[in-house]
């Protein structure tokens, strides 16, 4: 039988096996009674993506093997496509093999980032997910699904890229960096 303790901020030693504790985070013992941390989902803060030309979400934790990239209602002041950027210490910009299709529209490779539109008005605004996961190594593998109004289209985006190190940083920004965010809000869910 399992015991779930929820009383108390501290540990309470080495629990027996099969056990769980709590101390803002799961913990769990396996038949060696080596205790294992079991990651939970977190979010980030929401940051309304109605100014500026980036957004960056930073000092991820070590644990992260997968984060959620969600964006509602984002739209910018210009013709330049959004673009999701990752990072290890710094953003990196290049090295990226992605794809992006927009129904009945386009199709568009690139190296710079995850592109979330592949048609450049400004009036557009997009809705949905990015999922990215480690793969090993330092290799991130990204797929997600958009809505656009606007252009009532559909947005399919994947592809990867290899860090020099774990993955610290997450920045929303737009291929030229220099188009502003004029509506909407964004937010990253991270998993262990």
């Amino acid at each position: 039988m399992s015991i779930l303790v929820l009383t108390s901020d501290t540990l309470i030693g080495t629990p027996a096996t099969g056990n769980l504790e709590y101390n803002g985070q799961f913990f769990g013992t396996d038949s060696n009674a080596s205790r294992a941390q079991l990651q939970r989902i977190a979010s980030g803060t929401a940051v309304a993506s109605t100014s500026g030309t980036s957004i960056d979400f930073t000092g991820l934790p070590a644990w992260v093997k997968r984060i959620t990239v969600i964006i509602k209602g984002m739209s910018t002041s210009g013709t330049s496509n959004p673009v999701i950027q990752l990072g290890s210490g710094s953003v990196t910009t290049t090295g990226y093999l992605t794809s992006t299709w927009q129904a009945n529209t386009t199709n568009a490779n690139n190296t710079n980032g995850f592109v979330i539109r592949g048609t450049t008005t400004a009036a557009l605004v997009q809705s949905g997910n990015l999922i990215i996961n480690l793969l090993g190594s330092n290799i991130y593998v990204a797929s997600g699904i958009f809505s656009q109004t606007g252009g009532a289209d559909s947005i399919i985006v994947g592809g990867d890229i290899t860090l020099s190190g774990a993955l610290d940083r997450v920045r929303i920004t737009t291929t030229n960096g220099t188009d502003t965010f004029d509506a909407g809000s964004v937010n990253i869910l991270i998993e262990g």
